[in-house]
């Protein structure tokens, strides 16, 4: 498809290219879909587990150790139900990952409560030192307004989804 002046030019190498009649612009962005976000979810979970795999964690060693660094101490109960919602996974996985970082020294115990040791603490930030400029570059140029709407557009989505997890299965 062609056309003059500032209609949309399509070409068979890149149907989504624009020419204003002043250039080509950038491909325009692909419409908010399951696929568009599972995608940018695991990149952006790639970048974070090559920093974590480097510091000796797994990706659900490092959500419970930021929940007991950030949030903690909490008792164990606590800790394995809010590492377990963000994760969607099953309370008996998340604690033989609280298990395995009170063996590492990450997690100590005290009674009821679990909390970052300060090597935990330590780790914790260091990852994020580490994950900081990384997250920069990615974020670079991104305006404010447009991260506002992806959070409030993304808060819906998990909103609705976190709905559907609790709502009992329906058979269709």
């Amino acid at each position: 498809m062609t056309s003059t002046g500032s209609t949309t030019t399509a070409t068979a190498t890149d149907p989504t290219t624009t020419d204003t009649g002043a250039g080509t612009k950038p491909p325009s962005a692909p419409p908010v879909d399951p696929r568009v976000i599972a995608l940018a979810h695991y990149a952006s979970r790639a970048v974070l587990e090559r920093v974590i795999a480097r510091n000796g964690l797994t990706f659900a060693q490092q959500i419970t150790l930021r929940a007991a660094a950030v949030d903690g101490p909490l008792e164990r109960k606590a800790l394995v139900a809010q590492v377990g919602g963000a994760l969607k996974a099953d309370p008996a996985e998340v604690g033989a990952t609280v298990g395995e970082l009170l063996d590492k020294g990450l997690l100590s115990a005290d009674g009821p409560l679990v909390g970052a040791s300060d090597a935990g603490r330590e780790l914790f930030a260091a990852v994020g030192a580490e994950t900081a400029p990384i997250t920069a570059r990615i974020y670079a140029g991104i305006p404010a307004e447009d991260l506002a709407v992806a959070g409030r557009v993304l808060a819906r989505i998990r909103e609705r989804a976190e709905a559907e997890l609790a709502a009992p299965t329906a058979t269709a």
